[in-house]
């Protein structure tokens, strides 16, 4: 980040020293009324007409710098905010970008959007609003940019949100949908520890399906999602290889799957470093919370 900016600012720099005896030039020659008395009579001005179109060049090319390095700019703090848990903060800040058609700056806004949502004291239909724009968002940075890992990874999250207000049959139809984007991101970056994680997600949840609503897929789909504690299992493990105790919802998970499995030895192992794990945001209280819930049940 700190060599982009650099790069942006040299730009910045260098840019202004160029373009001043340029415009100067420019000005010599009477401006745009010489240019249009020019052009009317028929008269090819190449000096000024060469000045004119490097200057004018050199002015876009200034504004896009400039805006490169706003979107730059804004990123930075975003990222900052996001990572000493200021959600509301960083929520501000990114909103006022909705209409970006930077995909780097929506994906971070679909993420705040559903961070929003997430907190306790969110109410009820204020949630249900930030979930459904935070998709949105997700969904444009994708329009955007195809190739952004990021942008699939937060897609596919916030489409499995929107499922918990549409109906059993919506959500394990998007289910197919949401993996073919948790293996895309991956593709596309396969160090991505959450993405990997989020598979892993996925798989525990169609392996504790309730009979009902398996059979309710039977009926749905000639061929419904399906999966294993053990696929579950060895997704956590490869998420963890990746990044090693980046995410105490990953410890969690490892806990819950072993306890799945009767592994108690291992499910006490990995309980205990969620428990442990530095409560930096509201969902690492939570994992706190429910890992000693299960420790004490064990």
């Amino acid at each position: 980040m700190a060599a982009v900016v650099a790069v942006l600012v040299r730009s910045l720099r260098l840019r202004p020293a160029r373009l001043g005896p340029l415009l100067r030039g420019w000005r010599e020659l009477g401006g745009s009324e010489v240019l249009r008395k020019s052009l009317s009579r028929g008269v090819a001005l190449s000096a000024g007409s060469f000045v004119l179109c490097e200057a004018l060049k050199l002015v876009s090319g200034s504004a896009v710098v400039r805006a490169s390095f706003k979107v730059a700019e804004v990123i930075e703090q975003a990222d900052y905010l996001y990572g000493s848990g200021e959600t509301e903060k960083l929520y501000r800040l990114l909103v006022q970008h909705k209409n970006s058609e930077d995909a780097e700056l929506l994906w971070r806004l679909a993420r705040a959007s559903r961070d929003l949502a997430q907190l306790s004291n969110t109410s009820a239909e204020e949630k249900r609003q930030l979930t459904y724009d935070s998709l949105e968002y997700a969904k444009k940075a994708l329009e955007k940019n195809e190739s952004n890992s990021a942008a699939h990874k937060w897609y596919a999250i916030c489409l499995s949100d929107v499922g918990d207000y549409e109906g059993i049959k919506v959500k394990i139809g998007n289910a197919f949908v949401i993996k073919e984007h948790f293996q895309r991101a991956i593709e596309l970056n396969p160090k991505d520890a959450t993405s990997i994680h989020l598979i892993g997600v996925w798989c525990y949840s169609f392996a504790e399906l309730p009979w009902y609503q398996r059979k309710i897929a039977a009926v749905l789909f000639a061929a419904p999602p399906t999966s294993t504690y053990e696929e579950a299992l060895r997704y956590f493990h490869k998420a963890e290889e990746a990044d090693p105790n980046f995410y105490s919802k990953n410890l969690l998970f490892l806990g819950k799957t072993y306890l799945k499995l009767n592994n108690k030895k291992m499910a006490l192992l990995w309980l205990s470093k969620a428990k442990d794990y530095p409560a930096h945001t509201e969902e690492d209280k939570q994992v706190q919370k429910e890992a000693l819930e299960l420790l004490n049940s064990i």
